[in-house]
């Protein structure tokens, strides 16, 4: 979603439907929209971190 052309292949909804119902895949794409939005939007200001998570990261889980 958050490439141009935005290009959301069937395959991937078609999985993404085995695992959420309707709201939770319009939650989903809600919060995936905020999230482009918003980096999109603090670009050109220039708006950077404000060092409220500074030190933290959210670990990626082991394969």
């Amino acid at each position: 979603m958050t490439r141009i052309p935005v290009d959301i292949p069937g395959e991937l909804f078609a999985e993404l439907q085995k695992h959420f119902d309707e709201a939770a895949l319009v939650e989903l794409t809600t919060a995936i929209a905020q999230e482009n939005f918003r980096a999109r939007f603090n670009r050109p200001f220039e708006v950077e971190s404000m060092d409220f998570s500074e030190g933290a990261f959210c670990p990626l889980p082991e394969r």
